[in-house]
């Protein structure tokens, strides 16, 4: 691995479980891609993980002077975090424990060469028929009457 510019958020208010289901969505895209599927991502994890991303985006920019257009996500990666206990009253006086989960999100980013932009391919193009020949008449050939 090259240079990585990294930003982390830690202790999210979101469950890891539910933040790996969006990470592994974007993991090994460019910036520019990931930042556009997380926008329309319906998902409260969708908007932390944005946050990071453009973190670690500007990051690369000004710390370690790299294209912000040819950054890709290298590293992206949620771990669990500290659980905040509470109690659920339950039934006949008892108390059940919840455990709310925080995440600790890393995204790392470096730089790849630039997109290369290939000539649009004109596919299905029907070639135009050549015009039918002006065929000669024929004499009628016939016996004699």
């Amino acid at each position: 691995m090259e240079k990585l510019a990294i930003a982390k958020a830690r202790n999210v208010r979101t469950s890891p479980r539910k933040a790996r289901l969006v990470i592994d969505v974007i993991r090994g895209k460019r910036v520019d891609e990931a930042l556009a599927m997380l926008k329309f991502t319906p998902n409260k994890a969708a908007r932390l993980i944005e946050k990071v991303v453009q973190s670690a985006a500007a990051n690369a920019e000004n710390n370690h002077n790299m294209d912000a257009k040819n950054l890709k996500i290298a590293l992206a990666m949620v771990d669990g975090g500290p659980l905040m206990k509470r109690l659920r009253y339950a039934p006949q006086g008892r108390g059940y424990r919840m455990l709310k989960r925080l995440s600790h999100i890393t995204i790392g980013v470096e730089e790849c060469e630039p997109k290369v932009k290939k000539a649009p391919v004109k596919k299905n193009v029907k070639k135009a028929a050549p015009a039918p020949k002006a065929e000669e008449p024929k004499e009628a050939e016939g016996g004699e009457n």
